[in-house]
């Protein structure tokens, strides 16, 4: 994409905008406490001094290492097995397969007005300090601060739900180990999903600094893992004929129609793209960051949705029958598939280890972006107990304040597991709406900028003169996508 700097935007134009000023009473930002080789380059110190912004995190993470993050915070196709039951419920096979072809193509573009915006304005807050520069004056307040509770909220519970995810996997195994021995106990799955909390936290707290470390052998793990799943099913599953499984729609979950369950189930492949900002809410902790970061989100999407269709196609043609996979006694039906084809626990057990690895590596990730967009939002006095949770130690350059809270908050959002295993799937289905909102809002007020024509602040990622049109493609798509994620997968959901 071309550079863009436009003269007709000076910098106290955009400091003017903000939510919060950060100038002291000379004009003047307080002075960093990070080592000059920590600030990154000097785009990076631009950016900073005209967005009012004092470096207090370090700059250690570069192409490759915010590229595994934002890759593994997602893990598109690791998770796409997972929660595949929910589309399996409303179409079939065939909605996983065409709901991937569309959130692939539709998401491309949200991302591609994403990407711009990190550009322009490459920090922290991500959604909203992107409406409070862009929206009109008199909004700019109220719809900041209402997309940054949406944004807080939707990475807190995808959090909580990501860690579930893999207390309830993990579960699965000692189910498929000890059949006939081990009673399943909802508040097992709890107790997990705390332990993965926790084992997350230690790489966001004693063991940040090798944070960019672990995320580029994730990358590596996250890619290799794929085909370590992928072969062996094509080999050893019995597989199905491509008329039923890619065109055949055999049930509407009791929906009065078969058009809108599809428009209901295509919701659940599409949901595993939402959520790539993560790497935008890790912008001051990026080198060179108005340059990498929407190249790493670009990058970051088309090859994981090609994977996450790859596997897509994997597991469809792959899964046997519905019904018997949906009856499995370990309560995770893509772990009966592998058993299925492989007819080996120890097998089943490696493949699935692969999985729950990387489900992990993504809860790692969350707890960095969920920790991130909340001190961000602290900083800029959206939430209680502000200028505690904006603390950041010198010398630590990590907000652990925000961390032992989004660690809190995912604990007990675990606990609702033990009343109701479908209370908490509800509330962490809130993650992906609240995301969809923010895209909406912002690429909203991005469409309104264009089209009054009010000059842009510079670039080093633009779209030039097919902006608008791939905004208002992106809103399109995001609206419908938002207001069926509102629906139940079932006509009559379980209470």
């Amino acid at each position: 994409m071309a550079s863009r700097h436009d003269p007709k935007m000076a910098e106290e134009d955009i400091v003017e905008a903000h939510p919060v000023s950060h100038f002291d009473d000379d004009g003047k930002l307080p002075a960093s406490t990070v080592a000059d080789r920590w600030r990154g380059t000097a785009a990076d110190k631009r950016d900073m001094a005209v967005l009012g912004r004092t470096q207090v995190l370090r700059r250690n993470f570069k192409f490759t290492a915010i590229l595994g993050f934002s890759s593994t915070v997602l893990v598109a196709w690791e998770i796409l097995p997972v929660i595949s039951v929910y589309a399996l419920q409303d179409d079939g096979t065939a909605i996983i397969f065409w709901g991937l072809i569309a959130g692939i193509i539709g998401m491309s573009f949200v991302y591609a007005s994403l990407a711009e915006m990190a550009s322009m304005f490459p920090t922290a807050g991500g959604q909203y300090h992107w409406v409070s520069e862009l929206a009109a004056p008199t909004w700019q307040k109220p719809l900041s601060y209402f997309v940054g509770w949406l944004t807080a909220m939707g990475w807190q519970v995808y959090l909580a739900g990501i860690c579930f995810m893999v207390g309830s996997v993990l579960q699965g195994l000692i189910v498929l180990n000890n059949l006939d021995t081990y009673v399943y106990a909802s508040w097992h799955g709890t107790l997990l999903t705390i332990a993965v909390i926790l084992f997350a936290s230690l790489f966001n707290t004693v063991l940040a600094v090798r944070l960019p470390l672990i995320e580029g052998i994730m990358l590596v793990i996250h890619i290799a893992g794929l085909f370590a799943i992928i072969i062996p099913l094509w080999i050893m599953a019995p597989r199905g004929d491509a008329y039923t499984t890619l065109l055949t729609f055999p049930t509407t979950a009791g929906w009065m129609n078969q058009g809108l369950a599809a428009l209901i189930g295509m919701c659940n492949p599409i949901g595993i793209l939402v959520g790539y900002d993560c790497s935008v809410h890790m912008s001051e902790e990026v080198q060179d960051a108005g340059y990498v970061l929407p190249r790493a989100l670009m990058w970051t999407v088309v090859p994981n949705g090609i994977m996450a269709l790859l596997m897509g196609l994997t597991f469809i043609f792959c899964l046997g029958d519905i019904e018997t996979v949906l009856a499995t006694p370990t309560y995770e039906p893509f772990i009966q598939v592998f058993y299925n084809a492989t007819q080996s626990n120890a097998a089943t057990t490696i493949m699935t280890l692969i999985i729950a690895l990387m489900l992990t590596s993504a809860c790692i990730s969350e707890v960095a972006t969920a920790s991130r967009q909340l001190w961000s939002f602290a900083r800029d006095r959206g939430v209680p107990f502000s200028s505690w949770l904006a603390h950041v130690t010198p010398g630590s350059n990590i907000p652990i304040r925000a961390v032992y809270v989004s660690i809190i908050i995912s604990s007990l959002l675990s606990l609702i597991n033990i009343g109701s295993y479908v209370a908490l799937n509800a509330i962490s289905s809130l993650g992906v709406v609240s995301l969809l909102s923010s895209y909406t809002v912002t690429i909203s007020c991005m469409i309104w900028r264009r089209r009054r024509g009010a000059p842009l602040p510079p670039a080093r990622w633009f779209l030039g003169k097919y902006g608008l049109a791939i905004n208002i493609v992106s809103l399109l798509f995001v609206l419908p996508v938002w207001f069926f994620a509102f629906w139940p997968v079932g006509y009559q959901p379980t209470p």
